[in-house]
């Protein structure tokens, strides 16, 4: 099943914003309002407001922190930043010249933390870490996704969502859906199978479905649908030409889609693809 089926036509992006070379480097975006999106970027942590009628940037709000920042979620008028490290900031009234800056450090366990977004159902933030465990670890096939309270400003103890990549291997085999592929040699005889790594880059929740978007940006570019009890929806493998380097993914009130992609080299400036909602799967 082709994403045009579950709702967007992830080949022919309706709008393809040019963005500054300031945000060469743009690593999480979130709805604002109607016609404009915030930004964040790996290297300062700063608040860029863009303007999706005019395309520019019509302001920046330097929080001040220093690190790796990778992903934003708003709630109302306060907005959450992702450090790497697992470090949220809180900014309270953040478009008020007296806003106010509280961080929380979660304790998650890896290096390496992108993907963050606002699951309002249950009033937490979702984070999802691009670092996987390790071969030799048992937990090789699965995939964590982390949830922080916003009632007691806490860390959910268990994870909020585990994922097997073996079911998930499975429902593209049945699906017939293009993922990148592995060579499995046993007793002489060769076969292919799914090489789905699933390192989070961005997360998302649909405003109309409910389901989760995950990205995953590095070898295996993929993009994954769930519904929220974790059971697998949807995988499109994502056009290496369009989506260079996809690490944020946003949502409008009305479905319409939004993945920004960092940019690379001098000649490749970053990007946001605007996908229109074609409505649900049918």
């Amino acid at each position: 099943m082709q994403m045009k089926e579950y709702g967007y036509n992830l080949l022919a992006p309706d709008r393809v914003y040019i963005l500054p070379g300031m945000l060469k480097e743009i690593s999480g975006i979130t709805q604002r309002d109607d016609t404009s999106v915030v930004c964040v970027e790996d290297n300062r942590e700063i608040i860029f407001i863009y303007d999706i009628v005019n395309e520019k940037i019509i302001r920046q709000i330097e929080v001040g922190g220093r690190g790796d920042f990778e992903g934003v979620a708003r709630v109302e008028n306060t907005l959450y930043i992702l450090r790497s490290d697992g470090l949220i900031s809180e900014i309270e009234d953040y478009e008020s010249v007296n806003y106010k800056k509280n961080t929380y450090a979660t304790g998650i366990p890896w290096k390496d933390n992108e993907g963050l977004c606002y699951d309002k159902k249950n009033n937490r933030l979702l984070i999802g870490p691009k670092e996987i465990p390790g071969k030799k670890s048992v937990n090789k096939k699965l995939r964590f996704i982390y949830g922080f309270s916003l009632d007691t400003k806490e860390m959910v103890k268990e994870p909020v969502f585990t994922y097997d990549l073996r079911v998930i291997g499975r429902f593209a085999v049945e699906n017939n859906i293009q993922v990148p592929l592995k060579l499995k040699k046993k007793k002489k005889k060769k076969r292919f199978k799914p090489d789905i790594r699933f390192h989070i880059s961005a997360l998302g929740i649909h405003p109309i479905t409910g389901s989760l978007f995950v990205i995953s940006c590095r070898k295996d570019k993929l993009l994954f649908v769930f519904d929220m009890t974790g059971n697998i929806e949807h995988i499109e493998r994502l056009n290496t030409g369009l989506f260079r380097q996809p690490e944020g993914i946003t949502f409008m009130k009305n479905g319409d889609m939004y993945i920004s992609n960092e940019g690379k080299k001098r000649k490749k400036l970053p990007t946001i693809l605007k996908f229109s909602y074609l409505g649900p799967a049918h």
